[in-house]
């Protein structure tokens, strides 16, 4: 079941076990790829979808992410996933996620900035009108916003190396948002359960790209660079 009410979009589900972990709860990038679904169902609802911006040769660029979870839910719990825009200033957009539980309590949140792309250009143009009115805006939630820069370690321990594989790759081409998050919890010790992640997108990983990771760990936080092989991050991932 879908709704777009009051320029939010919402669609519900039911957590499957292809979306669980060990602890039979739904695992971070499950939760992402709802947030994700839920702006892509958005776009596709007002007419703004995957096929009109390909024709207009434009996309929206996810920028930042700061993503808080309260709690993972579990196997079979019903589950409803919304968005909505809550800015559109100059190059960017803002928009906020939430996630609710069958009794209608969030149990989680994020803030996201999106860049709108001229994908002939390859750079950064102001979107139209067009392209932002049919989203309109809604008041921003109440979280914890943090600011978008995410503070940098002085000391990185080098990981090893890895090739970007075909399954990180979606319909831009690019390596897929939520996979740069799946690759900076591949590095984390033991069995952690995170409470926010902070991803800073720098510029886009494509098929044959290296990524080479260094991760540092401090004040309650690991830090979390893929870089490319002079050094360059393609993303910053900061998790709590």
């Amino acid at each position: 079941m879908e709704t777009n009410v009051n320029n939010r979009y919402e669609f519900g589900g039911r957590v499957r076990y292809s979306e669980i972990d060990h602890r039979g709860t739904m695992t971070l990038p499950a939760l992402i790829n709802y947030f994700q679904d839920a702006s892509t169902f958005h776009s596709e609802s007002i007419g703004l979808g995957m096929d009109r911006l390909k024709q207009d040769k434009k996309a929206w660029v996810l920028s930042y992410w700061q993503i808080i979870v309260d709690r993972y839910p579990g196997l079979g719990e019903e589950i409803t996933a919304g968005t909505f825009a809550t800015e559109f200033k100059g190059l960017y957009g803002n928009r906020n996620f939430y996630m609710k539980d069958g009794e209608g309590k969030q149990v989680a949140c994020a803030n996201s900035i999106w860049v709108f792309m001229d994908l002939e250009k390859g750079r950064p143009v102001r979107p139209s009108a067009e392209h932002i009115d049919p989203y309109g805006t809604a008041e921003p939630l109440d979280m914890p916003y943090e600011g978008r820069k995410i503070a940098l370690p002085e000391n990185w321990e080098p990981r090893e190396s890895f090739p970007v594989r075909k399954y990180h790759i979606d319909t831009n081409e690019h390596v897929n948002n939520c996979q740069y998050v799946q690759m900076a919890l591949e590095m984390l010790p033991g069995d952690i359960l995170v409470h926010q992640v902070r991803v800073d997108y720098k510029k886009s990983a494509v098929l044959g790209d290296v990524i080479c990771p260094r991760v540092s760990e401090e004040d309650g936080r690991i830090v979390t660079e893929l870089c490319d092989g002079n050094g360059k991050p393609y993303a910053v991932v900061e998790i709590k």
